[in-house]
């Protein structure tokens, strides 16, 4: 049984050290209260003074109480979280990676400019799009570039198009990008089938339709076998066809959105291209599109001219620059690399080793963990823990909570929700045939087990059960405000 590294430590600023080692500021920063509120200035830096050793020791536990990636199975259902080739690692850590400034002459970073126009090249030839930006900071921050592109190309056109449509089985970044871009969203249900209902969506789909989100394999592991058809729905529509990118990682190789006729395509390049996962940010959601959107890509466009690549900014119909400069470069050096090493027959190879590890643990945890609609699934599948919580009172949450204490991070649960007591599940194409039998050997057992055992989950973790609906809503993030809690809280003396 997995047993978590528990080091019961004070926070950094709460050890042992000098309580006054201030850091005052320069009095040549005096007058900042003419830049900034009263409220937000301080007078100086409350840091402990401490040796080396001590802060060494103090993260190096921490890092030993970490799950990640490196050390166990994520098996956490339409995030993709697998691991992260080190060479890429390596390569990003250059100096000529890692030193080069945003403001340095073209000239002198011909090399990095090479390396984002074959990228973009690269995601074209994966995609069937005509043109990409890198901009994009991360998947969401892709869907909202994608849907302000959609909002330039019919003001453009002078068509007043102001709904966006989107299955139940969304992800929950579709109709947030949407609604953000001015849309109103239309959500329409799914068929018995777990795909997109045609007749709900030529209903749903007319004059004011700007576009249709989507994803292909959808957020179930199944593939829209009529996506032709919806194509044809929503381009008679006059509206353009939007591709979630979140599962491009279960047909790369086989298929393409351009082949399904899509017009928008963000890519998450985490999930496909085995880059650090970005967490709201720091990662990386390329956009591409068909030839008559490339007008409203964002800028700089990095072109070619007399044999030198340069910035492109004179682009009258751009949406305009949705990111500083072009991009997170050193993840989408990350993901160039990968693409390098791997090359066309490995990005298919690795496509097919994640629909077969898919297909192989559904079928493995089917006793105990029924799939509701087709057998055949892509990348991902959806089992649902409906039968558990009858028959024994056990959750999805509970199911989740007690993987960690045989070292699985819990798959995702509760989506999408025409699942009930979902639990979403994803192995990648990275795991081993032994670490997925352990891990089906692990779920079956749990669905065994003593239902109260399971009910208060987990044991073994360095944190018990935590109350989820009271951390989202009491969230501390930072010393300061773990401080201000503590005051809060304190009697007054």
């Amino acid at each position: 049984m997995y047993r978590q590294a528990k080091h019961d430590r004070r926070l950094i600023m709460e050890k042992d050290g000098s309580s006054d080692f201030d850091v005052p500021f320069s009095d040549d920063l005096q007058g900042l209260e003419d830049f900034a509120p009263a409220g937000m200035l301080r007078e100086s830096l409350d840091l402990p003074s401490l040796p080396e050793r001590e802060v060494v020791k103090h993260y190096v536990n921490l890092s030993q109480m970490n799950f990640s990636v490196d050390n166990g199975l994520y098996p956490l259902g339409s995030c993709t979280m697998k691991f992260n080739p080190k060479y890429a690692d390596v390569l990003a850590s250059l100096p000529t990676v890692a030193g080069l400034h945003p403001y340095q002459d073209e000239d002198s970073v011909q090399g990095a400019l090479r390396l984002l126009h074959d990228l973009e090249l690269a995601l074209c030839e994966v995609s069937g799009m005509d043109a990409v930006t890198l901009q994009p900071a991360a998947g969401a921050h892709g869907e909202f570039t994608g849907m302000l592109l959609a909002k330039a190309y019919h003001a453009k056109s002078q068509e007043p198009r102001t709904q966006v449509v989107v299955p139940d089985s969304a992800h929950g970044t579709n109709p947030s990008s949407a609604a953000m871009a001015g849309f109103e969203v239309i959500e329409i249900p799914s068929g018995e089938d777990g795909c997109v209902d045609l007749e709900a969506l030529r209903a749903a789909v007319g004059e004011r339709t700007a576009a249709l989100m989507i994803t292909n394999p959808n957020t179930l592991g199944i593939f829209e076998s009529q996506i032709r058809e919806i194509a044809k729905v929503v381009h008679e529509a006059g509206a353009l066809l939007y591709y979630d990118g979140a599962n491009l990682n279960a047909v790369m190789g086989r298929t393409s959105p351009g082949a399904m006729d899509f017009d928008i395509v963000h890519f998450n390049l985490h999930k496909t291209f085995a880059t650090p996962h970005g967490g709201g940010g720091p990662g990386a959601g390329p956009v591409g599109v068909r030839e008559r959107l490339v007008p409203f890509l964002p800028v700089p466009r990095i072109v070619q001219r007399e044999g030198r690549y340069r910035l492109d900014y004179d682009r009258p119909d751009s949406i305009g620059t949705v990111r500083s400069f072009y991009g997170n470069f050193a993840v989408l050096v990350r993901a160039y690399s990968y693409i390098l090493r791997k090359g066309a027959d490995g990005l298919q190879e690795a496509s097919e080793r994640a629909v077969l590890n898919s297909n192989y643990l559904k079928r493995r945890l089917a006793p105990s963990y029924p799939a509701k609609y087709k057998e055949l699934r892509k990348h991902e599948f959806v089992v649902s823990c409906k039968r558990l919580k009858e028959e024994r009172g056990v959750r999805a949450l509970d199911v989740g909570k007690r993987l960690l204490d045989y070292g699985y991070h819990a798959p995702t649960i509760y989506f999408p929700a025409l699942v009930e007591e979902a639990l979403m599940i994803e192995p990648t194409e990275t795991e081993t045939r032994e670490t997925l039998d352990q891990f089906a050997e692990a779920m079956l057992r749990i669905a065994g087990e003593d239902p109260e055992l399971v009910r208060s989950a987990p044991h073994n973790a360095s944190v018990r059960r935590v109350d989820e609906v009271f951390a989202a809503k009491e969230a501390i993030l930072s010393y300061r405000a773990f401080k201000r809690r503590a005051a809060k809280s304190s009697p007054k003396g």
